[in-house]
């Protein structure tokens, strides 16, 4: 047999390396330590109704999505364990977390694990931590205040003994350690102070300000039984003068540390910093920039409140709140506000607006601060500076209708269920129908109609959600075609092909939101109706859905979560119907608002009528 020539060899053996390494990075789509860690845990724990041992298999990760039930992964590294509801038993193991250090959400919610909670030690990206409802006893870990991003803790119902750590992350927005064995002061740092009574409720022995429990000093010695001789102890008379010694050094110290604290912020205040989550910024530190400074002379010198008897706070209470970042989008950052007075209000800080004078920016918010209606976010005030605009709005505490439809997929969601998405939509179709009402001169009266702007509030005795929409109004305020581009009726076929703009592209934009809630898919994500990757937009959402339900008006379309409910198949395919229209590329064939609001409620009817007699 003739020898290959070298550069024949060469060329064989190059691809074959080629092949090796493609094959080993195809396999090394995810990290070894990562699912080592998790098979510690899924070898620690059992369930009655669910196996981990036979779901958890082969890599946890793979091209960023899993298969593994509960757990969610971003470029190769689990990034959520989120396994809540399954009757989990047995104790985790004490460090299997320590390899999983992209870890930005874990929940064990509602089962029935024991021992102590799980080490978090460098978990620095870890955001949301719920181990609610468990057996787990022990202490709360003291490293759980280096959690610099700690956003929500939640250790309730469980049987925690010892102190509570001195929690002082400024991200920290939600906390719950009620219904446990814990005891002793509840830390006075500014975070802990700001949560309500419930969050240390049913805990025997915590004492502090926030319960209006005081801490009381035990005595020195205990008291003697009656007739019981006297030791070599002290005297009734030297323990009271040493107690009374001891309490004065106490309240020395506790002013000594306050009047450090206070000149420490003081000192913070005086040389401008920016502390992270505070609403300061280069243009707005404090009350000398708009009151002293003569470079804006339009400049408004404190909020203006659109209802006079609303005015119970200025700029000053605003700027020494404790926000949070509720979320950034294109054309605003939306803040969560705790005044000191211990309300909470939401603030928009405009983006994109400078070239805007101040009257019509004022008469803008004055038009839409005189809106009221049950499901629109309430206007409470605004800030006007040549560079600085403030929105601020009643607070809206549940989420959005994002985060009910499309969050925490999998095991232990409770399903969002027909009549409650029903029931939702024609909130939003009343709050858009009085938009485009009170509005007449407004050629897009809302303009951003997107499932984020549609906020959420559960009642809970009934259960029923409540429905308003905020972002409305933006449109006339926007100074060019790119920044119309970034609201929600930029996606609008008219305005895609130049058209000028009306209020049926609002009606386009809710008709996507339709078929978003009708379909639980996102409009501009990554779907097909056989589940593979294909590219989409939001005109695409409403063209797959007319090529399905023209095919015998086929159930295909319709989101996991409702198609067990049969009986609701006729109300689901009309609405999905009326989404089409809405969503006709024709903007004079499309249904007006109040239209659309008359039909869903026929919907509505017809579902309660087919609810009862099933």
């Amino acid at each position: 047999m003739r020898k290959l020539a070298p550069l024949t060899r060469r060329t064989i053996l190059f691809f074959v390396l080629v092949l090796v390494v493609e094959t080993a990075d195809e396999i090394n789509e995810f990290y070894p330590n990562e699912r080592d860690a998790l098979l510690q845990l899924r070898d620690s724990v059992n369930s009655s109704v669910f196996s981990l041992h036979s779901h958890w298999t082969g890599p946890p990760c793979y091209k960023n999505q899993s298969q593994w039930a509960g757990i969610s992964c971003s470029d190769g590294h689990v990034t959520e364990l989120v396994l809540e509801g399954i009757q989990l038993i047995g104790s985790l193991p004490p460090t299997f977390l320590e390899h999983i250090t992209y870890l930005n959400k874990i929940s064990f919610r509602n089962n029935s694990l024991y021992g102590p909670v799980p080490n978090l030690t460098g978990l620095i990206y870890l955001e949301f931590v719920f181990l609610s409802d468990n057996r787990f006893s022990g202490s709360i870990p003291f490293g759980y205040i280096e959690l610099q991003k700690l956003t929500e803790l939640e250790l309730q119902e469980n049987d925690l003994e010892g102190s509570i750590p001195p929690f002082d992350q400024q991200t920290l927005i939600a906390f719950n350690v009620s219904s446990n064995k814990l005891e002793g002061p509840i830390p006075e740092t500014p975070v802990l102070k700001r949560f309500p009574k419930s969050s240390y409720a049913n805990n025997s022995n915590l004492c502090g300000g926030v319960l209006g429990i005081p801490c009381s000093i035990p005595p020195a010695n205990p008291p003697k039984a009656p007739g019981e001789k006297k030791k070599n102890g002290l005297k009734v008379w030297s323990i009271a003068l040493i107690s009374a010694a001891a309490a004065a050094l106490l309240l020395v110290s506790i002013m000594f540390i306050l009047l450090c604290y206070f000149r420490r912020s003081k000192r913070k205040e005086s040389q401008g910093e920016d502390k992270q989550g505070s609403i300061s910024t280069e243009n707005v530190k404090k009350r000398s920039y708009w009151s002293e400074s003569t470079e804006d002379p339009e400049r408004t010198l404190d909020l203006i409140f659109l209802d006079k008897d609303m005015s119970v706070f200025d700029m000053d209470d605003l700027l020494r709140a404790s926000a949070e970042v509720l979320g950034k989008g294109k054309l605003s950052t939306t803040y969560r506000a705790i005044l000191e007075s211990g309300s909470v209000v939401a603030v928009k800080r405009l983006k994109e607006m400078n070239s805007l004078s101040k009257k019509e920016f004022t008469q803008q918010m004055q038009l839409l601060g005189k809106l009221r209606h049950e499901n629109l976010v309430e206007m409470i005030s605004f800030y006007y500076s040549k560079e600085e605009k403030l929105i601020i709005y009643e607070y809206v505490p549940q989420g959005d209708l994002f985060e009910l439809l499309h969050e925490n997929r999998g095991i232990g969601r409770q399903p969002l269920n027909w009549t409650a998405r029903i029931s939702i939509i024609k909130d939003v179709a009343k709050g858009l129908n009085f938009l485009h009402q009170s509005l007449p001169a407004h050629k897009v009266p809302h303009g951003n109609i997107r499932s984020k702007n549609v906020l959420i509030q559960q009642d809970p005795q009934s259960k029923n959600y409540h429905s308003k929409l905020t972002d409305y109004g933006f449109f006339p305020l926007l100074p060019s075609k790119e920044s119309s581009r970034k609201l929600a009726v930029g996606k609008s076929p008219e305005f895609c092909q130049g058209k000028k703009l009306t209020r049926k592209a609002d009606i386009y934009c809710f008709g996507i939101l339709l078929l978003e809630v009708i379909t639980g898919k996102v409009p501009g994500e990554l779907f097909s109706p056989e589940n593979e990757a294909t590219s989409i937009v939001d005109d695409d959402l409403s063209e797959w859905v007319r090529t399905v339900v023209n095919n015998d008006w086929s159930t295909d379309i319709l989101d996991m979560e409702i198609l067990a409910q049969k009986e609701g198949y006729n109300e689901m395919l009309k609405l999905t119907e009326l989404a089409l229209q809405c969503t006709d590329e024709v903007p004079e064939k499309r249904p007006k608002m109040s239209e659309v609001l008359r039909r869903i409620e026929e919907i509505e009817v017809e579902q309660n009528r087919s609810a009862t007699n099933v």
